[in-house]
């Protein structure tokens, strides 16, 4: 069972997040929030795999709230369900450290599946952001010179794999690439995190986007 907290500052977005979620026999929505500061303490006190943030709301913002979560110990996928695309929106909150990034107007029967798939570590990404992420390149030489300085903490090894996460590639994907076994690459996944201060796959593929590593 996948257990999720929404939140949103419109109480009927929530109700409709759950009654679409909770149709499905293997989704709980645990909880919701109607705000950033909210939104922390629900999910210290349900501990959720999966939360659906919004980003524009009274108090603590959207983003602010992905950043302290995130700050918790094992905490749960974030992936942010917005009406704002803008460029500016989808890079904070993948660097904050969101899993994913979506739109409202998201089919219902889609949001489900991309749940599932986001509480399995996955990237989710709505056409409209992926098309921003890619189009987007890294928007100051301050980051594009901290990534690179980050990537070369790595081992050689480590930097490939981090090549493989930035191409989106699963852990067997590149074991495949490597010729390593998948549990190999999954101590490797595990250590390049820590090296690099990522919180998930998505954060550590998007540094490598701009340390310019990614072979497409």
């Amino acid at each position: 069972m996948t257990r999720v907290t929404v939140v949103d500052d419109e109480p009927m977005v929530c109700v409709f997040l759950r009654t679409i979620l909770g149709s499905a026999p293997d989704i709980e929505v645990v909880d919701e929030a109607h705000d950033g500061a909210a939104a922390v303490e629900a999910v210290r006190r349900g501990r959720p795999d999966v939360v659906l943030m919004d980003l524009r709301m009274p108090g603590m913002d959207g983003l602010t709230a992905i950043e302290h979560i995130n700050r918790l110990a094992d905490p749960p996928r974030i992936v942010v369900l917005t009406t704002f695309d803008a460029d500016q929106y989808v890079l904070r909150a993948l660097r904050a450290g969101a899993i994913g990034f979506l739109v409202k107007s998201t089919p219902p029967e889609e949001l489900i599946g991309l749940v599932r798939a986001a509480a399995q570590g996955h990237t989710v990404l709505s056409p409209s952001a992926a098309r921003r992420l890619v189009a987007a390149s890294t928007d100051t030489l301050s980051a594009r010179d901290r990534a690179r300085e980050l990537v070369g903490s790595l081992t050689e090894r480590e930097t490939q794999v981090l090549a493989g996460l930035g191409a989106g590639l699963s852990n067997a994907q590149i074991a495949a690439r490597l010729f390593l076994s998948e549990a190999t690459i999954k101590g490797y996944v595990s250590r390049t995190l820590d090296k690099l201060g990522c919180v998930n796959r998505t954060q550590a593929g998007l540094l490598a986007h701009d340390a310019g590593i990614v072979e497409m």
